[in-house]
């Protein structure tokens, strides 16, 4: 079939297509893998392919593989990029498409001591990461790719280079973190000057850098922060090199860490990004502020987390909480509690109120006086207006009075 090396050479257009434009590397993995399901789901030359088609796929998306609005959407962003930058299809076959409505969910964030209890569960490495995830509101990628030069301890600061959309930005260093950073850094020392010993100790430069300045790759200040715990040799150069240490040893140990100590939420490391936020909120600062440690180019990104500072329903109280705590004793517990405590506690003669005389059911009432006649009481008028029956006329005392017998009951 002509199926199979057509569709390799489209997916090589829109890798080069991709790298031309210095898309991320996950962005490429994401937008290739999606670009081949959607021809191999066709198996159609794709500018034969319809508008109805791509609707086809989306669905099948939706309905067979059940997959998310956001997973859905990053699909559909990929077939648009095949056909608008690679294959320069008319814009109405991609625009004819809807887009998946993604429900609003709110971030999951700790409280200070959940914080404290997960961080203490957790040692090595992963320990130190989670602690800059949630002291400078890093990513987990971008606290993995850091370099010894992204870290001034004189300064307090973390350089994050190349964040999310290929931004720069600066954020806060913990000052409690410099004594273990310290530490650490003297290990990682360590281990570089054994490498450089036996004539590796290479660190992977940008592809430009390395052509500029390829003996930059064995000085101190490239070296990663966290390499990996095992280096791997190049096919290209032949050259030993480290990656930085894998966020999947990161993750499975804060995944573990939260079980150990009891937390039955859903914890993972972007957590601590969003706990990082919404605890400087709770602490005064400005949304403006966080903003620019989080690097989010829209400030509406950050009010994501206004809506977290509030207690329970927008900081709204119960009206139960003003109520005695009720048992919640069910079943024939409660009736023989209930059986028991009437026997050894008998009930109160029950009392009815007549105006402001208390009664007992079992003594003779007694005769009340008869009420005035309408005749007596001239025209109706409202109950505030009339004066008083008997006695001298007098002018109305404008200080409020307490309530009476019969209102406050």
């Amino acid at each position: 079939m002509e199926t199979e090396p057509n569709t390799r050479a489209i997916v090589e257009r829109v890798r080069t297509e991709i790298r031309t434009r210095h898309y991320s590397p996950r962005t490429e993995d994401a937008y290739l893998g999606w670009i081949s399901r959607y021809l191999q789901y066709h198996r159609r030359d794709p500018e034969e392919l319809s508008v109805d088609d791509i609707r086809r796929f989306l669905s099948a998306l939706a309905i067979e593989g059940k997959v998310s609005a956001a997973t859905q959407n990053q699909a559909r962003a990929a077939i648009t990029f095949l056909y608008r930058d690679v294959l320069h299809a008319p814009v109405g076959t991609v625009d004819g498409v809807a887009t998946a409505k993604t429900p609003r969910r709110l971030p999951e964030v700790l409280t200070i001591d959940e914080v404290r209890r997960v961080l203490a569960a957790l040692e090595g490495p992963p320990r130190l990461v989670a602690s800059l995830l949630y002291g400078g509101g890093l990513r987990l990628l971008e606290a993995l790719q850091l370099r010894i030069k992204d870290i001034d301890l004189a300064r307090g600061e973390i350089v994050v280079r190349g964040g999310k959309g290929g931004k720069d930005r600066v954020t806060v260093m913990p000052n409690v973190l410099i004594p273990g950073l310290h530490d650490h850094l003297r290990r990682v020392h360590q281990l570089h000057q054994t490498e450089l010993a036996r004539g590796e100790g290479r660190a992977i430069l940008p592809a430009a850098y390395t052509r500029k300045n390829p003996a930059a790759s064995m000085e101190w200040r490239w070296q990663l922060l966290f390499p990996a715990t095992r280096s791997y040799r190049d096919p290209a150069t032949g050259h030993e090199h480290r990656h930085h240490y894998h966020e999947s040893a990161v993750q499975r140990a804060v995944h573990d860490a939260a079980l150990t100590v009891g937390i039955t939420r859903r914890v993972t490391c972007h957590t601590f990004r969003h706990s990082f936020a919404t605890h400087l909120l709770e602490a005064g600062y400005d949304i403006r502020t966080v903003q620019e440690l989080l690097g989010h180019s829209d400030v509406r990104t950050t009010m994501i987390y206004t809506h977290v500072l509030n207690r329970g329903g927008l900081g709204v109280r119960s009206p139960m909480d003003s109520l005695a705590p009720p048992s919640f004793e069910t079943g024939s517990h409660s009736a023989s509690h209930s059986a028991s405590h009437s026997a050894s506690h008998p009930a109160p003669p029950a009392v009815s109120r007549r105006g402001s005389r208390t009664v007992s059911p079992a003594s003779p009432p007694t005769e009340q006086p008869a009420a005035p006649s309408p005749e007596t009481l001239g025209p109706a008028v409202p109950r505030a207006m009339r004066a008083p029956i008997s006695g001298p006329s007098r002018r109305p005392d404008p200080s409020p009075q307490p309530a009476s017998r019969r209102s406050r009951e």
